[in-house]
């Protein structure tokens, strides 16, 4: 899928905004920015020295809640998102991802800033030898229909109290909570 040749320099506007805003996580920002550099393509899947993908934190209309899938390949409680399979416009993956793992209507993209930044392994699989996600994460907003499908992706899904997330072992998962507890001021 051809991009917008202002697709990179967004993302990486995107990532020193970030970087701004979370100082702390001035190491991740810019192993990110070294993977946006690398003249290999890492919109790829194919790129198994790391990729880009594109994640939702799906919350609810109310704010109080996020959509989880109980990953089939995974065996894991996560966020929807997927491979950004060459597409350089990554709230519109994460939009994409959340639309097809949840079949609900009227989701939109809440701001075009990340919300989170997650580099983590995933293991080998079949024929695919384990490498690293680069997972760049927007807030996407449900709209009035709750009533979500279980994808092929997913052994389930379920919508969980924010509040319960951050308490969560999965650091990213219960980081992304208090981010999102902190912002809206419902901590």
């Amino acid at each position: 899928m051809s991009q917008p040749i202002q697709a990179v320099p967004l993302l990486a506007q995107q990532l020193a905004d970030y970087q701004r805003r979370w100082p702390a996580e001035t190491d991740t920002v810019r192993s990110f920015l070294a993977l946006l550099d690398d003249p290999q393509d890492p919109f790829l899947r194919e790129r198994l020295e790391g990729h880009f993908t594109g994640a939702a934190w799906l919350v609810s209309a109310d704010g109080s809640r996020i959509l989880m899938t109980h990953h089939r390949k995974l065996e894991r409680w996560l966020q929807l998102g997927g491979h950004a399979d060459g597409d350089r416009d990554l709230a519109q993956v994460a939009l994409k991802e959340a639309e097809e793992e949840s079949g609900l209507p009227g989701l939109s993209v809440e701001t075009g800033s990340i919300f989170d930044l997650d580099r983590h392994w995933i293991p080998e699989r079949k024929e695919v030898p384990g490498h690293w996600h680069y997972d760049v994460r927007y807030v996407v907003r449900a709209g009035s229909d709750e009533n979500y499908v279980v994808s092929d992706e997913s052994h389930d899904l379920a919508w969980r109290r924010i509040d319960e997330v951050a308490q969560d072992s999965d650091e990213s998962l219960s980081r992304m909570a208090r981010k999102w507890l902190g912002a809206t001021g419902a901590t």
